[in-house]
Protein backbone atom coordinates (compact mmCIF):
# COMPACT_ATOMS: atom_id res chain seq x y z
CA UNK A 1 0.00 0.00 0.00
CA UNK A 2 0.81 3.85 -0.69
CA UNK A 3 2.35 5.76 1.92
CA UNK A 4 0.35 8.45 0.41
CA UNK A 5 -2.24 9.35 2.94
CA UNK A 6 -5.44 9.99 0.72
CA UNK A 7 -4.50 6.30 -1.11
CA UNK A 8 -4.15 4.81 2.29
CA UNK A 9 -7.68 6.70 3.05
CA UNK A 10 -9.49 5.77 -0.56
CA UNK A 11 -8.26 1.95 0.75
CA UNK A 12 -9.49 2.01 4.17
CA UNK A 13 -12.89 3.68 2.55
CA UNK A 14 -13.43 0.24 0.28
CA UNK A 15 -12.65 -2.27 2.84
CA UNK A 16 -15.31 0.23 5.51
CA UNK A 17 -17.80 -0.12 2.71
CA UNK A 18 -17.54 -3.38 1.94
CA UNK A 19 -17.74 -4.04 5.61
CA UNK A 20 -20.96 -2.13 5.63
CA UNK A 21 -22.66 -3.70 2.22
CA UNK A 22 -21.61 -7.35 4.03
CA UNK A 23 -23.24 -6.04 7.05
CA UNK A 24 -26.11 -3.77 5.48
CA UNK A 25 -25.30 -0.55 7.01
CA UNK A 26 -26.53 1.79 3.74
CA UNK A 27 -25.99 5.02 5.78
CA UNK A 28 -23.03 6.47 8.03
CA UNK A 29 -23.14 4.93 11.53
CA UNK A 30 -20.55 7.31 13.53
CA UNK A 31 -20.29 4.22 15.98
CA UNK A 32 -19.94 1.47 13.37
CA UNK A 33 -17.14 3.92 11.46
CA UNK A 34 -14.73 4.46 14.90
CA UNK A 35 -15.02 0.68 15.81
CA UNK A 36 -13.66 0.12 12.53
CA UNK A 37 -11.40 3.05 12.03
CA UNK A 38 -9.83 1.71 15.81
CA UNK A 39 -9.92 -2.23 15.02
CA UNK A 40 -7.48 -1.49 11.54
CA UNK A 41 -5.39 0.97 12.65
CA UNK A 42 -6.39 3.54 10.69
CA UNK A 43 -3.76 5.75 10.24
CA UNK A 44 -4.38 9.71 11.63
CA UNK A 45 -3.40 11.37 8.97
CA UNK A 46 -5.95 9.64 6.84
CA UNK A 47 -8.85 9.65 8.93
CA UNK A 48 -10.49 12.91 7.79
CA UNK A 49 -10.30 12.36 4.50
CA UNK A 50 -11.86 8.96 4.42
CA UNK A 51 -14.69 9.76 6.65
CA UNK A 52 -15.51 12.10 4.02
CA UNK A 53 -15.38 9.71 1.23
CA UNK A 54 -17.45 6.67 3.24
CA UNK A 55 -20.48 9.83 4.04
CA UNK A 56 -20.21 11.03 0.51
CA UNK A 57 -20.33 7.47 -1.13
CA UNK A 58 -23.23 6.74 1.09
CA UNK A 59 -24.73 9.28 1.51
CA UNK A 60 -25.18 9.63 -2.61
CA UNK A 61 -25.69 5.83 -2.60
CA UNK A 62 -29.15 5.96 -3.75
CA UNK A 63 -28.42 8.55 -6.30
CA UNK A 64 -25.68 6.65 -7.86
CA UNK A 65 -26.49 3.32 -8.06
CA UNK A 66 -28.92 3.97 -10.83
CA UNK A 67 -26.30 5.58 -12.34
CA UNK A 68 -23.63 3.45 -12.10
CA UNK A 69 -26.17 0.71 -13.39
CA UNK A 70 -27.05 2.56 -16.54
CA UNK A 71 -23.57 2.11 -17.84
CA UNK A 72 -22.48 -1.40 -16.91
CA UNK A 73 -24.22 -2.55 -20.15
CA UNK A 74 -26.96 -5.29 -19.33
CA UNK A 75 -25.24 -5.80 -15.49
CA UNK A 76 -27.88 -5.35 -12.60
CA UNK A 77 -25.81 -3.87 -9.65
CA UNK A 78 -26.39 -6.31 -7.67
CA UNK A 79 -24.66 -9.02 -9.97
CA UNK A 80 -21.84 -7.41 -9.68
CA UNK A 81 -19.12 -8.37 -6.58
CA UNK A 82 -19.10 -6.17 -3.73
CA UNK A 83 -15.59 -4.61 -3.87
CA UNK A 84 -16.51 -3.65 -8.08
CA UNK A 85 -19.65 -1.58 -6.29
CA UNK A 86 -17.94 -0.54 -3.57
CA UNK A 87 -15.51 0.78 -5.35
CA UNK A 88 -17.74 2.55 -8.46
CA UNK A 89 -19.64 4.01 -5.51
CA UNK A 90 -16.63 5.68 -4.37
CA UNK A 91 -15.28 6.80 -6.86
CA UNK A 92 -18.20 8.65 -8.03
CA UNK A 93 -19.07 10.15 -4.84
CA UNK A 94 -15.28 11.34 -5.51
CA UNK A 95 -16.00 12.67 -8.96
CA UNK A 96 -18.82 14.46 -7.55
CA UNK A 97 -18.38 16.04 -4.08
CA UNK A 98 -14.18 16.37 -3.73
CA UNK A 99 -12.46 18.85 -5.85
CA UNK A 100 -10.13 15.84 -6.35
CA UNK A 101 -8.41 15.70 -10.41
CA UNK A 102 -10.25 13.48 -12.58
CA UNK A 103 -7.52 11.39 -13.39
CA UNK A 104 -6.11 10.52 -9.73
CA UNK A 105 -9.89 9.26 -8.94
CA UNK A 106 -10.15 6.72 -12.20
CA UNK A 107 -6.21 6.00 -11.53
CA UNK A 108 -6.51 4.91 -7.62
CA UNK A 109 -10.01 3.45 -8.47
CA UNK A 110 -8.44 0.97 -10.90
CA UNK A 111 -5.46 0.17 -8.59
CA UNK A 112 -7.95 -1.00 -5.53
CA UNK A 113 -10.01 -2.74 -8.11
CA UNK A 114 -7.54 -4.53 -9.08
CA UNK A 115 -5.99 -5.03 -5.53
CA UNK A 116 -9.43 -6.51 -4.13
CA UNK A 117 -11.83 -7.45 -6.98
CA UNK A 118 -10.96 -10.36 -9.86
CA UNK A 119 -8.75 -10.35 -13.03
CA UNK A 120 -11.33 -8.29 -14.52
CA UNK A 121 -11.90 -5.44 -12.24
CA UNK A 122 -9.25 -2.95 -12.92
CA UNK A 123 -11.16 -3.03 -16.87
CA UNK A 124 -14.25 -3.32 -16.11
CA UNK A 125 -14.10 -0.13 -13.31
CA UNK A 126 -12.16 1.68 -15.16
CA UNK A 127 -14.27 1.40 -18.70
CA UNK A 128 -17.77 2.03 -16.46
CA UNK A 129 -16.06 5.28 -14.49
CA UNK A 130 -14.32 6.41 -17.93
CA UNK A 131 -18.28 5.69 -19.57
CA UNK A 132 -19.86 7.85 -16.66
CA UNK A 133 -16.87 10.64 -17.25
CA UNK A 134 -17.22 10.70 -21.04
CA UNK A 135 -21.09 11.54 -20.35
CA UNK A 136 -20.70 14.04 -18.42
CA UNK A 137 -22.95 12.63 -15.52
CA UNK A 138 -20.50 11.93 -13.31
CA UNK A 139 -19.70 15.60 -11.31
CA UNK A 140 -21.97 17.70 -9.09
CA UNK A 141 -22.79 21.25 -9.92
CA UNK A 142 -19.95 21.92 -8.32
CA UNK A 143 -21.41 23.43 -5.33
CA UNK A 144 -21.23 20.05 -2.85
CA UNK A 145 -17.26 19.85 -4.19
CA UNK A 146 -14.58 19.85 -1.39
CA UNK A 147 -11.47 19.74 -1.60
CA UNK A 148 -9.13 16.66 -0.71
CA UNK A 149 -8.71 18.32 3.17
CA UNK A 150 -12.02 18.14 3.29
CA UNK A 151 -13.03 21.68 3.15
CA UNK A 152 -16.01 22.65 0.81
CA UNK A 153 -15.21 24.33 -2.17
CA UNK A 154 -15.89 28.11 -2.60
CA UNK A 155 -16.06 28.53 -5.88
Amino acid sequence: MSDNRNTIARDFAVQFLYQCESEKVYYFSPSHFETFTANFNVPQSSLKMMRELVRATLDKRNDNDPLIETFTKNWKLTRLSVTDRAVLRMALAELQAFDTPVKVILNEAVELAKRYGNEQSGAFVNGVLDAIIKSGQAGGDGNDRQSVSGQAKNS
